[in-house]
Formats: C-alpha cells, structure tokens, sequence
C-alpha cells in the first residue's frame, strides 16, 4: 500500500513546484486533476493533441520518479442546464481518452444529478421518499437520466481500457454503498468507487463496514485519505445535512479534517487493515480540505501519520494455513 496525494491542493503552483514538494515529502504517487471542479492546472487535457507536449509530460514524470494513481475530473455530466452538462461531459471524456494515452487505469468522478424533469436548470438532490411527488422525481432521474447516461459513459470508458471510480458525495445520486452498487449493477465492472471516508463519516455510514460491503463486489478501485470530525453538540441542532459554509466551524455539525484529527490512529489503522482484508493493496491519495490547518502543516501531518499505519509489505504466506 502507498501514500500519494491529490495535487488539486496546490492548483496555484506550476507542476514543476508541486513536483518538489510531493518528492520532499517522500512521496511517489499523484492523483491529477484534469477539469471540471478540481481544475487543470497540471494535468491540460490540450496534451491530447499534443504529442510532444504529451512526451515532455510524461518524462518529466518518470524523471522525478512519479506515478499517476488515477486522473481526475470530478464534475457533474448529469446537469440539467444543457451547457453546463455538455462541459462536464467533454472533460470527463477526454479524461478518459488522456488516462488511456498515460496508461492510468483510474479515472475519478461524481456520478451527477439532474434536474426534477426536463425543464429544470438545476440540479435536485432528492433525501426522502415523502411527500410522494419526490419519489416520483427519484425514479424519473434514475430511469430517464441516470441509468441511460452511465451504461453508455461506462462502455465508452471499458472501450479505452479505463475504470470510472465514483466518489459517492451527497448531492449527487451515487452518494451511498447502495447507490453504488445499484449504479455498477446496470453500467457494468468499469464503474467502481473512489472510495472516501470523509463523505460517509457525516452521513453515519461506518467506514469500515462499508469497505468489506463494497469490497464484496470488487468496487473499489481508489481511496481518498480524508477525516471528518464530528461535533455532537452541534448536530442535535443541525443534523447532518448541515448547509452551513465550511468556514462556519464552530456552528457546523461536522468538518473536514487531517487524517487522524476526527478519528485516531487506532480507527486508521483498522481502515487500512480492513482493505487489506479485500484485497485493496494500492494508493491512499491525501485530499487536505482541513480548514482549520494550512496546506503545508496539514499535509505534513497526514504524511507522518499515515506512515506510521500503512502496510508496505506484500501479504504474507502464514505457516499455519
């Protein structure tokens, strides 16, 4: 298992800047953003048409001693307002394309949501089967939108060779193991999970327990490396859909945190010990969003604790099996 890092972090510094810092930290994995939400600026899909551009990239790479674990170009290609949805679209499917011509077999995304119905501008995340009407609009999105979109989007990435790893996130439809599960049983294998803890925590869905239900149906193709930590006192007022901005932490109910600030070593290590159990024996990619740390302290931080936890070795043949 390896550490790596998502470089969406340092979207302000050139990749020859982000280069350094990853390998002064000891790492030996990126995770690149391409577009969409987590912008570009290291990984420009323009290298598509580009070979040398696409070369020089590559080399440089390979010259600092760096893999890619996954690309990513987290967006929503189910948006209701067409413009918007045909962006999303385009950068998630040249994503694809770059991964194949890089040799990256994982590509991350957000499975989408539509609207309510075809007039709609914007998305509608539907959290309740009651009233009716909003059940109505679940199965119209799922059976109209949703399952139509992602068979096809699945072939097209199955035909380069590429897996799409969702980030379940609430406000959009896959947010869930089961929502996952009922979106990889009808796009088919290539539609997998990036998985983060970060996003179950707040819902109440155990982490760990989640692992072993998706690990199950080999659907993990990549990990997030992100805490949560939870305030009790703030969530029986606010529950845990809480909309209050990030940056309003003493009345949230829960934050995003460094790895080990919203659960200890002891709970990581379970994590860690938990995908090894299924099998998973690749990346945990750090995303900082600690807004209560700076990039540099909280980074720091992650790395030396995640250090401490991960297992390296390959897994042992025991003796007495």
């Amino acid at each position: 298992m390896r550490i790596g890092l998502f470089t969406a972090l340092f979207n302000q510094l050139s990749l020859d800047d982000v280069i350094k810092r990853v390998r002064a930290l000891g790492l030996t994995t990126v995770e690149l953003g391409t577009g969409n939400y987590p912008g570009d600026p290291h990984c420009p899909l323009a290298m598509l048409g580009n070979a040398a551009q696409l070369k020089t990239f590559r080399a440089k790479l390979e010259d600092a001693g760096l893999t890619i674990s996954a690309l990513s170009c987290h967006g929503n290609p189910l948006h209701p307002d067409a413009a918007l949805r045909k962006a999303f679209l385009e950068t998630s499917r040249k994503t694809i394309r770059l991964a194949a011509k890089l040799g990256v077999k994982t590509v991350i995304d957000f499975s989408g949501c539509p609207g309510e119905n075809d007039r709609s501008n914007r998305p509608n995340w539907v959290t309740c089967p009651w009233p009716p009407e909003y059940l109505d609009v679940l199965k119209w999105q799922w059976e109209k939108k949703v399952l139509p979109f992602w068979r096809e989007h699945a072939r097209f990435a199955a035909d380069h060779g590429v897996r799409i790893a969702i980030e379940m996130h609430p406000g959009f439809v896959v947010y869930s193991p089961e929502t996952l599960l009922r979106l990889r049983a009808e796009a088919g294998k290539a539609v997998g999970c990036n998985f983060d803890p970060s996003h179950l925590f707040w819902q109440n869905i155990d982490p760990v327990a989640a692992v072993r239900i998706l690990g199950a149906e080999g659907a993990i193709f990549h990990v997030h490396a992100k805490d949560t930590q939870i305030f009790a006192a703030n969530c029986n007022r606010t529950g845990v859909l809480d909309t209050k901005p990030y940056v309003h932490e003493l009345q949230r109910g829960w934050i995003f945190r460094t790895v080990g600030y919203g659960h200890g070593a002891a709970w990581w290590a379970e994590f860690i010990s938990e995908l090894r159990l299924i099998g998973y024996d690749d990346v945990l990619s750090i995303e900082h969003e600690d807004s209560l740390m700076s990039v540099e302290e909280g980074l720091g931080k992650a790395v030396a604790f995640l250090q401490s936890l991960v297992i390296r070795e390959p897994r042992p043949k025991v003796w007495w099996a």
